[in-house]
């Protein structure tokens, strides 16, 4: 672990509005995992494991609610807490909060940021989920200044409003409630802390908020209801092209082990999103112009199995999920990407002289806007041809690098000129190939 008296570096937009980067400059990858309620349902001990265990595997962002999903008004944390008194925002529970103060320095201990969600969208919001709605644009300015005033002097801490909610839905506009809460977290921390919103499943903060002053970065959710291979790609996209600039990020994509398409009713002829599914998801949206990636596990959002039942057929608990698969691998995204120069990474389809495909096909491309280097994500191991002449230099270096494994191996030099068509090793579903300008000299990626 860290020295708990070593802060960690503040996290704020890079100087082109398109990554993050610490106060020092260094870029900075968010990879996350949704922890939603690790406040409510985890003890300490617990939490350690799960923080060592994340720490372990190069997460960088622990995602977690103050005021939880499940019935987090209502029913006391592990050690017999309720968050507020009589539900009034204005008045915390002091002994809640201690544990949330524990939590975070655990987390900053261990190296973690965390994605801190003053409340799920349900206490402000009510479309569904239990509640109850507790907040208007006063008391939301009240109990986000408390919250800023507490974590002023928590580096780690990054703020996430929303919870899984539009800003607006019908006739009834949110969006006062949030602002209320987001100035009032401004003027309480007196400084500019890293700020952004989690929508609902199918949406980006930027679709009611893009233009708010308060939000630094946009966070979108491909979410789980819309099959495999949802066009996580687009929305990113979308995002970034919006102006004035901001980074963007998918904040929550499909959920390793989450049942597919599990609403209103499950077919098991669907089955889970595995390991694989989680790797197209994250690539894509990162190599479309993404600032970092969330990974989520459908048993860990949910601290679940344990002393919780299971919800939504999860079919494993928490603690075995730690050592699924996909959050394992997502760690190789995380080395790739800072592995190359970063902070002038653009998304650039261009590159391709072949069908960029749909769905479960869609290859997706990200370089240097110097022309150092380019990455090319693809979901199946089919031949793609590239347009060398983006990267500078009369020659290159073609390199497979395994999303599996973060091995990598050479796969030649070639001259830098259009239509050179490169064919993966067919022994894994899915490979980067990554082109180097060859007088660059980077060495292997990933490392």
């Amino acid at each position: 672990m860290r020295d708990p008296s070593a802060a960690l570096p503040r996290i704020r937009v890079s100087e082109n509005g398109r990554h993050l980067v610490t106060e020092t400059g260094a870029p900075f990858f968010w990879l996350g995992d949704t922890a939603w309620e690790l406040f409510h349902r985890l003890r300490r001990e617990e939490a350690s494991l799960y923080f060592a265990d994340r720490a372990a595997k190069r997460f960088t962002v622990i995602q977690a609610v103050v005021l939880a999903e499940f019935a987090g008004l209502t029913q006391p944390n592990a050690y017999g807490d309720l968050p507020l008194d009589d539900l009034d925002p204005r008045r915390p529970n002091a002994a809640y909060f201690r544990l949330v103060d524990d939590y975070i320095d655990l987390a900053a201990a261990h190296g973690l940021y965390v994605g801190l969600l003053p409340t799920w969208g349900d206490k402000v919001t009510p479309i569904w989920g239990t509640g109850p709605c507790i907040f208007d644009a006063e008391n939301a300015r009240e109990y986000g200044y408390r919250l800023g005033e507490r974590y002023r002097d928590r580096t780690n801490v990054l703020w996430v409003l929303g919870g899984d909610r539009p800003a607006e839905h019908e006739d009834t506009d949110y969006r006062p409630v949030w602002r209320g809460m987001a100035e009032g977290i401004r003027a309480g921390t007196g400084c500019p802390a890293l700020m952004t919103y989690h929508p609902m499943g199918g949406h980006s903060s930027a679709e009611w908020l893009h233009d708010a002053p308060w939000l630094d970065m946009n966070m979108m959710q491909s979410g789980h209801g819309n099959g495999r291979d949802a066009p996580a790609w687009d929305m990113i996209a979308a995002d970034y092209a919006r102006t004035p600039v901001k980074p963007v990020l998918d904040g929550e994509p499909n959920y390793e082990d989450h049942p597919v398409n599990p609403w209103p009713a499950w077919d098991p002829a669907n089955g889970y999103f595995r390991d694989h599914d989680v790797r197209k998801q994250l690539y894509r949206s990162v190599f479309a112009g993404g600032c970092g990636v969330t990974y989520g596990h459908h048993a860990i959002w949910q601290f679940g199995g344990t002393r919780y039942p299971l919800i939504n057929r999860a079919d494993r608990t928490w603690l075995e999920a730690l050592d699924r698969p996909g959050a394992a691998q997502v760690a190789h995204l995380r080395n790739l990407m800072l592995s190359r120069p970063y902070l002038s990474r653009v998304p650039d389809q261009s590159l391709f002289l072949s069908p960029a495909g749909e769905r479960g096909d869609h290859v997706q491309a990200t370089r240097d806007a110097e022309g150092s280097y380019a990455l090319v994500y693809l979901p199946r191991p089919l031949p793609v041809t590239v347009d060398l002449s983006k990267l500078n230099g009369p020659q290159d270096i073609a390199w497979w690098y395994d999303p599996v494994t973060g091995q990598s191996h050479h796969a030649g030099t070639y001259p830098a000129q259009a239509g050179v068509t490169f064919s993966p090793p067919g022994h894994r579903p899915d490979w980067v190939l990554v082109l180097d300008e060859a007088a660059r000299g980077f060495g292997p990626p990933g490392r």
